[in-house]
C-alpha cells in the first residue's frame, strides 16, 4: 500500500553513509560513496557503492513575451549529445534548443541567477518572474537540484549570437510563436527535460499568464 505523504516512510536519518571520498576533479566533481538504508520490509541494505555526479544548484527560464506571444529559446552545443549511440533521428545534433540557465556557483538567489543569465545568454532583461516547480533533474546519479521559472520579456528585438567567450560559450537565440512550440513539443522536438516541462506548464497556463502580464 502506497502513502500519500510526499516524503514517503523514510528520512535523511534513514541513510548511514560508510565512506564519501572524490574520485576526480576538473570542470565537475565525481564523488564515489558508499552507503546502506532502512528497507521498506524491515532491516538494513547491504553496503551499496556508486558514483555521485556532485554539481551546483541550478537555473532555468522560460522567456516568454505576453505582448507578441513569443517565447526565446536558445541554441548551443551540448557535450552530453555529442556521438550518444542510443539518439535517436531527430537528436542526432549535439546542438540543442533549450531554456536560457546557469549554475548558482555563488551566494545568489535563483532569481538573482535568472537575471544575469537571461542577459548573458540572450541579451533580454527580465520585468516579471513566476516560478514553475524545483527538483533534481536526475538524482539516481546527481545531486543537481534545479529551480525553474518563466519570465516576462520584451522579444520585439531580441536576436543574435551571446555568451561568455571565457567560458567558450556560443549560443544564437531563436524566437518562437505559440503554435509553433505546441507542434514542437508534440513532435518531440525538444529534447532536453527543463525544456518540456516548462513547455508544457506554459501550455498549461498560457490563458492564466497573458492577463496577468499583458
Amino acid at each position: 500500500m502506497t502513502s500519500d505523504n510526499r516524503t514517503g516512510k523514510f528520512s535523511r536519518e534513514d541513510v548511514d553513509v560508510l565512506s564519501d571520498e572524490v574520485a576526480y576533479q576538473g570542470f565537475y566533481q565525481l564523488r564515489h560513496i558508499q552507503l546502506r538504508h532502512k528497507l521498506f520490509n524491515g532491516g538494513w541494505s547491504k553496503t551499496i557503492s556508486r558514483e555521485l555526479f556532485n554539481r551546483y544548484d541550478a537555473v532555468g527560464v522560460l522567456l516568454f513575451d505576453p505582448v507578441l506571444n513569443k517565447v526565446a529559446l536558445i541554441e548551443q552545443i551540448r557535450v552530453g549529445a555529442v556521438g550518444h549511440d542510443g539518439a535517436t533521428q531527430q537528436s542526432q545534433s549535439p546542438w540543442m534548443l533549450e531554456l536560457v540557465a546557469g549554475l548558482i556557483d555563488k551566494d545568489e538567489l535563483p532569481e538573482d541567477v535568472v537575471a544575469r543569465e537571461s542577459i548573458e545568454e540572450a541579451d533580454l532583461p527580465i520585468q516579471e518572474l513566476e516560478k514553475i516547480s524545483e527538483y533534481y533533474s536526475s538524482p539516481g546519479g546527481s545531486n543537481e537540484y534545479f529551480h525553474l521559472f518563466v519570465g516576462k520579456v520584451d522579444l520585439s528585438q531580441a536576436g543574435g549570437v551571446f555568451g561568455l567567450k571565457d567560458e567558450g560559450e556560443d549560443i544564437l537565440v531563436h524566437l518562437f510563436g505559440l503554435d509553433h512550440c505546441w507542434a514542437l513539443l508534440d513532435q518531440g522536438q525538444f529534447l532536453n527535460a527543463h525544456t518540456i516541462i516548462a513547455m508544457q506548464w506554459l501550455k498549461m497556463n498560457i490563458e492564466r499568464l497573458q492577463n496577468l502580464w499583458s
